[in-house]
């Protein structure tokens, strides 16, 4: 799947005119597309010195914080939604960081890569851990701390009292709606508090 179309996807989850943070914001293409396309304002939050470089010649505003230091620099509720595409599984607190984009944002919206696509629960059949397009590393020198699946999510939602919104997966240009924990290399989720 193009990282346009992933782009396209969670756009259409984000309200026009959305104050937005997005955390893990990389070179801040979304954050860039969502102030061209639907008006919104706000920050991305990245550690990597030449991504915020990147994100600085696009006009994102950005700010280099680790996120395992958490967020406590934003009040409850200061933002309309808050992004994390592709961080959670980078993230020592992983479940801390939930729950600080719920605090944090009204909404948020998440995407990751879902473990139980069926590819990878093949290689794991065959006794080797999945090499995919979207898990494009080996086991020994992957940046993922973690790996999650859609239903894993969905119950780590539950217990963080977390209401969700909409949820869906993401194959190859198109949102996968029947059985996306089978059948989605990517997991979406949208939710706020409760």
């Amino acid at each position: 799947m193009s990282a346009h179309t992933m782009m396209e996807s969670i756009a259409r989850l984000v309200p026009q005119g959305s104050r937005v943070l997005d955390l893990g914001c990389g070179d801040g293409a979304l954050l860039a597309h969502l102030q061209a396309t639907r008006g919104c304002t706000g920050y991305g939050i990245e550690i990597d010195d030449a991504k915020l470089l990147t994100c600085v010649q696009r006009g994102v505003n950005v700010i280099q914080l680790n996120l395992d230091e958490g967020l406590a620099m934003f009040d409850d509720a200061s933002f309309d939604v808050v992004l994390q595409i592709d961080t959670l599984q980078h993230l020592r607190n992983a479940e801390v960081m939930l729950r600080e984009t719920a605090r944090v944002g009204r909404m948020g919206v998440l995407a990751f890569p879902n473990f139980a696509h069926w590819p990878n629960r093949m290689s794991i059949l065959r006794g080797r851990m999945p090499v995919t397009k979207r898990l494009p590393y080996q086991w020994y020198d992957t940046p993922n701390i973690r790996v999650g699946t859609f239903k894993d999510f969905e119950a780590l939602a539950e217990k963080n009292d977390l209401h969700i919104l909409d949820a869906f997966g993401l194959q190859e240009g198109r949102e996968v709606r029947v059985w996306p924990n089978a059948f989605a290399g990517t997991a979406v989720f949208k939710f706020q508090r409760g």
